[in-house]
């Protein structure tokens, strides 16, 4: 089957949304939210526990198949910390630890430890010890077993490259005391002891999560007597200033009582050497981490990094979109109202009745499906004196003849070999016979009015050309509805505004007209762009000539009625825009009118003519992101609300066009396909100026189809 979109372009959107899908769904994982671990669940069936592991000691040992406990020595405190790192409390913790003169381990986070290697290794150079609270912090009993291990190997490596050291020690999220262990905590227990690790749970929980107050932290910490404790607090997770404030107190006062504070592996070691007679080699404490380790640790860490930067920028252009939005919005309503109020005052006018005559130029490359419509609108049109010069530029179907035998006395046939359309426009104003020239693509039709009112804004002497209000005429498929709503919305009350801020860029091919002697000041139509009409206007703008739009002059257009046609039609017009602005960059530095189109015309298009239409994908990946990995309302309010401004524009757009609100009812349609098409355009379009690549013209297939979607308009 025929793809609807060429391959190269179809390629390039799959490698895109799959690299947004990849970042995306990494940064899910990395930032899968938890809450403490003072997370309450129900112990289940304990029946298979030894009972020497429900009653023993908090270090776990289930290596080669053993199940033991170990306590530590009496009047010996392992302050544990769950978590971390984090760049606030951490470094507070540890400046705590140094002043008096105590170390402790922290069960770190793995994701936590890829953002902050270098806070990791602070904790190490600390003389503190690392264990492993998992890489996403999950509740592992949720997990599949390769996930479980995945979540330990994960934080392993980034420890290694972080520290180039790692740890024989692991505590679960969520887990407690011995005494909670039940039959699924166990099985997670012994598989942890396969792999190598001793499983920490906890003697005494200060339960700082709570955040009770510093008092009541010191006193759920105090252990009874001379008993030893493995002791849990949290450096991560929330505020922690009240556990910084009671570990100042806490440690000098259980110093007094006689205490001493290790890790977790110095007070097993401590505790080791009291119970055997023989010799046993002490546990190492921060081990040295295998090279290869170290390298997946590298290729793990810069991941984070990578979908952490993504996102974050992601987010930043989100914001950016969001402003240029909302700026531009403000900006069509305050100026296109304003334009749109001053040409509805009672008695406005643009000066006397131009009653000059006009000469029509008319290129056409194989276009006999249209041209008899186009040609005849035009040579019937009310205004006193028309001329119509079809040029054939080179056309293989007949268009011509079509022409010919129309026999119309105001139409001059004109055939030359195919040189392209700038030619072709070139010809044609060389070969008129007026001084108001208006120019029309071969499938437009006209309304009676049109050219009368469209050479109107010629009344007054400082206009170089005029802009018509270009109209969808087959609007039966959803494509070419969508573009109806495009060509109000995005084209005709753009123009209101440019033509208040006098920075036209764009007379559309469609229906415009010009002086003569404003398209010889600038060296009439150039071939050196893919959008002539842009090139044009730009440089008349430059040379000081207004440009206006006349909202009441209509030609109804033919649009593309697949993607393809649409693609590739959109291809051309935003390379060749992209070509014409690069054409007129002086202008940013030019004095006079060309230096103000050159300071407000060109950075308002590529701000949101290029910038926010080629950013906007970033409401989509967010609404994405969002509705998998945020919360569901939130979102969608978000987007409803991106939704209800664009409606609310649109709205305003066709009342001042006076046209029916009723298309905008597939405006919601629209944002999940038309708006994906026109993203792919933009980028294959700055992709190909970029690396200097050059674009043919591509020759739309026509089907006669420009006609009034409405009865024509009489009378002004």
């Amino acid at each position: 089957m025929r793809s609807v979109l060429p391959r190269p372009r179809v390629l390039l959107g799959v490698l895109l949304a799959g690299s947004f899908l990849a970042v995306l769904i990494v940064q899910a994982y990395i930032n899968a939210e938890f809450t403490g671990d003072h997370l309450e669940s129900e112990v289940g069936d304990q029946d298979g526990v030894p009972a020497a592991i429900l009653d023993g000691g908090p270090i776990i040992n289930t290596t080669g198949g053993q199940a033991s406990t170990n306590r530590l020595p009496a009047r010996t405190i392992a302050l544990t910390f769950d978590d971390g790192p984090d760049p606030e409390w951490t470094p507070k913790v540890l400046e705590v630890l140094e002043r008096h003169d105590a170390h402790a381990t922290f069960f770190v986070v793995g994701s936590q430890v890829a953002r902050h290697p270098q806070l990791t290794k602070q904790i190490v150079t600390g003389g503190n010890e690392l264990g492993l609270h998992t890489f996403t912090h999950p509740n592992m009993q949720r997990l599949a077993p390769w996930r479980r291990e995945l979540e330990l190997s994960q934080t392993q490596m980034a420890i290694a490259k972080a520290t180039g050291t790692r740890t024989h020690l692991a505590r679960f999220p969520y887990s407690s005391k011995n005494a909670a262990i039940d039959e699924v905590n166990w099985k997670l227990v012994q598989e942890a002891g396969a792999l190598g690790y001793l499983v920490v749970v906890n003697d005494t929980d200060s339960e700082d999560w709570q955040r009770p107050g510093v008092d009541r932290i010191v006193q759920n910490a105090t252990p009874p007597g001379d008993q030893p404790a493995v002791m849990l607090f949290h450096d991560a997770g929330g505020d922690r200033a009240q556990t910084v404030a009671a570990l100042d107190r806490f440690i000098p006062a259980m110093k007094a009582r006689g205490y001493r504070f290790t890790t977790v592996t110095e007070g097993l070691n401590l505790a080791i050497a009291e119970h055997t007679a023989k010799t046993v080699t002490p546990l190492p404490l921060n081990p040295g981490a295998p090279s290869a380790d170290q390298w997946r640790g590298t290729a793990l860490i810069w991941t984070v990094n990578l979908a952490d930067g993504m996102v974050f920028l992601i987010a930043g252009l989100f914001l950016v979109v969001g402003t240029l939005t909302i700026g531009r919005t403000l900006l069509l309503l305050i100026l296109a109202t304003r334009n749109a109020r001053q040409r509805r005052r009672p008695g406005w006018t643009w000066g006397p009745p131009v009653t000059e005559p006009v000469s029509v130029i008319v290129p056409a490359y194989n276009e006999k499906e249209g041209i008899e419509a186009a040609v005849r609108s035009l040579a019937g049109g009310d205004h006193p004196w028309i001329e119509v010069v079809v040029v054939d530029d080179g056309s293989t179907d007949g268009t011509a003849d079509i022409v010919d035998r129309l026999r119309l006395p105001n139409v001059r046939m004109v055939r030359v070999p195919n040189g392209g359309k700038p030619n072709a426009l070139n010809t044609g104003v060389a070969l008129a016979r007026h001084d108001l020239i208006v120019m029309v693509d071969g499938d437009t039709v006209f309304e009676p009015d049109s050219l009368r009112l469209l050479v109107q804004p010629f009344a007054d002497p400082s206009v170089g050309a005029v802009a018509g209000n270009v109209k969808v005429g087959n609007r039966e498929t959803t494509v070419a509805l969508w573009q109806h709503i495009e060509y109000v919305i995005g084209f005709n009350l753009d123009r209101r505004l440019y033509e208040v801020m006098n920075c036209m860029p764009t007379v559309p091919g469609a229906i415009g007209a010009f002086r003569r002697e404003a398209l010889a000041q600038v060296g009439g139509i150039s071939d050196e762009t893919l959008a002539e009409d842009t090139d044009v206007t730009m440089a008349m703008c430059r040379a000081g000539w207004r440009v206006v739009y006349e909202e009441k002059a209509r030609a109804w257009t033919e649009a593309p009625t697949t993607m393809e046609q649409l693609y590739r039609q959109r291809y051309r017009w935003s390379y060749g825009t992209m070509q014409a602005m690069w054409k007129h960059r002086k202008a940013l530095l030019d004095s006079g009118p060309s230096g103000r189109f050159g300071r407000v015309g060109l950075p308002f298009l590529a701000l949101f003519g290029l910038a926010l239409p080629m950013l906007a994908p970033v409401v989509d990946i967010m609404l994405v992101y969002g509705l998998v990995f945020w919360e569901l309302g939130e979102t969608v309010t978000a987007w409803l609300g991106m939704l209800a401004l664009q409606l609310f524009t649109a709205a305003v757009a066709f009342r001042f066009d006076r046209e029916s609100y009723r298309p905008l009812l597939r405006l919601p349609l629209q944002q999940f396909a038309y708006r994906q098409l026109m993203y792919l355009v933009l980028l294959q379009s700055a992709t190909t100026a970029l690396t200097g690549g050059r674009l043919r013209w591509h020759k739309l297939n026509r089907a006669g189809l420009a006609v009034p979607a409405v009865t024509p308009r009489r009378g002004p």
